[in-house]
């Protein structure tokens, strides 16, 4: 036998707020890159941020990702902002982020044809990262 409980008053008015309340909205991908990216990389992503001149190597810059006429590594920036193509590189000065950016997961074509789950905030920056490019 099923219980429906029906409650009155501020209790239930809180009840139903709480289960009709909706999801948290997901950070931009140009807030994520102000928030973590754009102290070394700079606010347009040219590798010109504030603390870019005490750093061993300079950062990135981010405008030029994509070659002329190619098309945007998207993978390779996704798996590089993590930390999986530097891991060999004892030099590297950019912190890994693949404790930073969790959460909800797209599937997306890493061009195997196999989608795999990846975070929706490192998919939003990889977009964002795509929409600076230049030339």
């Amino acid at each position: 036998m099923k219980r429906i409980i029906i409650t009155t008053g501020a209790m239930g008015a809180a009840l139903l707020a709480a289960c009709a309340a909706p999801e948290p909205e997901l950070p931009t991908g140009r807030a994520l890159f102000m928030e973590n990216c754009a102290s070394c990389h700079g606010s347009a992503g040219r590798g010109d941020g504030p603390l870019a001149a005490g750093l061993p190597r300079p950062p990135a810059d981010l405008t030029r990702l994509r070659a002329q006429g190619e098309a945007f590594p998207t993978v390779h920036v996704m798996s590089y902002i993590d930390g999986y193509f530097r891991q060999d590189d004892p030099g590297q000065v950019m912190p890994e982020f693949s404790h930073t950016f969790t959460g909800p997961t797209f599937h997306v074509d890493t061009g195997d044809g196999i989608l795999t789950p990846t975070p929706q905030p490192l998919v939003a920056l990889s977009e964002y990262l795509e929409s600076l490019q230049e030339g």
